[in-house]
């Protein structure tokens, strides 16, 4: 049962009745925003380690118009703290959801579920630049969903479900599932889109038994199928972390500590990680699956996650799933070059990194011959190595006509980070004017009405108009 007051929008959820607000649009149009509804019990207390149960159901009018917190983080380290938005949001609450709807009263609407990336450590459905308004005023029902980060997230403990971040993730979808008609949509046409961190989570969930029929169609943007580690591995990351906190290694150990000492262990650990990414210390498969950068991620637990996402789609998970995926020209760029790594590193440095990270240094050495720069050529070879042959590798092993590649090329002034890494999301959600830090000050406004009427094309129907991939194929470019 839905209504709507001139003031305020009114919504039934199946935990009890939500008040929203109403929000212009820009093209003069209103849709109705819902935000912070919680999809889950706040994880804390015996649930900061456990896997996600339903919330605390409420019977009288509940309001939803404000955001509500954030997953417990710490910000970007500066320079990529002044040129990405990210949100320090502290509460329990943080398992919600926000929803823009363009009308509470239809029946069929498309939904979009939203997962935002952030190397499984960091973001929030709550940053700018993903407000569903501009969905929403193109005709689909928009969900953004928070989820465990970090060590609550994705640590392996002795005593703990695996990959609760994932567990969270296809929570938010059961929600969506049976919510989402409240609010106008159609829980058969639910199409999953990830950026990232989020990229990474729609391979793994592609791949996982537990979140099939919840989505019919999907969108990676900048991520991968190898993101994944085997529970070994992990727990010597969860191990040092255990070290620095004093405690047992254990479900048990970790919930005598406050969220704020275990934030600050995971800090370190990733600090430490960062600076020395030795496979004999951390484990090989952390090392190749985070590229010596990232340290916390969803691990192979035969269940959640069976094996590597991309083999399990090589074996048909997913299958008849319409995908659009793709990477950015220069992903590494905006990791590199802000910091003036990118100018500084000379070919002897840039060549270590990359076999420290696991990797073959044959193609960085070619490249360099050829009169790339040190810097250049390890940004080029981490963006292949990280995003843009990973993803290829999903298609080849899709093997059917329902994948479909771009690739983002345009340029942003920033800090020389090019089209670098979450350069296009501002552009796929049309909001330019949001992000100038991001994309510059004069951003290709033609080139966002563009990739937003692609996504929301795709999300309506599963085509997004051009033919789809082929073994040898170019991606579609987007410049």
């Amino acid at each position: 049962m839905t209504s709507a007051s001139i003031e305020h929008p009114v919504v039934e959820t199946v935990s009890g009745p939500i008040r929203g607000r109403f929000v212009p649009t820009s093209n003069g149009s209103t849709v109705a925003a819902f935000l912070g509804i919680p999809y889950a019990a706040a994880p804390v207390g015996d649930l900061a380690v456990a896997a996600p149960q339903p919330p605390t159901a409420w019977t009288a009018l509940r309001d939803a118009g404000e955001y509500g917190p954030a997953a417990p983080q710490v910000g970007y380290p500066e320079p990529i703290g002044s040129i990405l938005e990210n949100v320090i949001a502290p509460g329990d609450d943080y398992l919600n959801v926000n929803v823009w709807t363009p009308d509470t009263n239809a029946h069929d609407l498309p939904v979009l579920v939203w997962i935002h990336g952030g190397a499984f450590t960091r973001g929030a459905n709550r940053v700018g630049i993903y407000s569903g308004d501009s969905f929403a005023r193109d005709g689909v029902v928009f969900v953004g969903i928070n989820y465990r980060l970090g060590a609550p997230g994705f640590a392996s403990v002795e005593g703990a479900p695996e990959n609760r971040g994932l567990l969270d993730q296809i929570a938010a979808l059961e929600w969506v599932r049976d919510n989402v008609a409240a609010f106008g949509g159609d829980p058969s046409q639910v199409t999953i889109v990830g950026e990232s961190a989020g990229a990474m989570s729609v391979a793994s969930l592609l791949a996982s038994p537990r979140a099939t029929g919840l989505f019919q169609r999907a969108v990676m943007e900048s991520g991968n199928g190898v993101a994944a580690a085997t529970i070994p591995d992990a727990r010597k990351v969860s191990a040092r972390i255990s070290e620095i906190l004093g405690v047992e290694p254990t479900a048990a150990g970790w919930a005598s500590v406050s969220s704020e000492d275990l934030l600050a262990a995971q800090t370190q650990m990733a600090l430490e990680l960062s600076m020395n990414p030795d496979a004999s210390v951390w484990g090989e498969s952390v090392i190749a699956a985070g590229q010596g950068i990232m340290s916390l991620f969803p691990v192979i637990d035969g269940d959640v996650l069976p094996a590597h996402p991309v083999a399990s789609i090589a074996d048909g998970a997913g299958a008849g799933v319409p995908l659009l995926a793709g990477w950015n020209a220069d992903e590494f760029h905006f990791f590199l070059a802000p910091t003036g790594l990118v100018a500084a590193v000379d070919e002897a440095g840039a060549a270590g990194f990359l076999a420290r990270a696991g990797l073959d240094t044959a193609r960085f050495t070619e490249l360099v011959a050829s009169g790339v720069t040190p810097g250049d050529a390890l940004c080029a070879e981490l963006t292949r190595t990280g995003f843009s042959d990973p993803t290829i590798n999903i298609a080849d092993a899709r093997g059917d006509t329902h994948t479909f590649l771009y690739e983002f090329g345009r340029h942003s002034p920033v800090a020389g980070i090019r089209a670098g890494h979450a350069v296009e999301i501002p552009y796929v959600f049309d909001h330019l004017d949001d992000a100038h830090r991001l994309v510059g000050d004069s951003p290709d406004q033609a080139l966002a009405t563009r990739m937003h009427a692609v996504w929301t094309a795709f999300v309506m129907s599963g085509d997004p108009g051009w033919e789809p991939h082929v073994a040898g194929a170019q991606p579609h470019l987007f410049a």
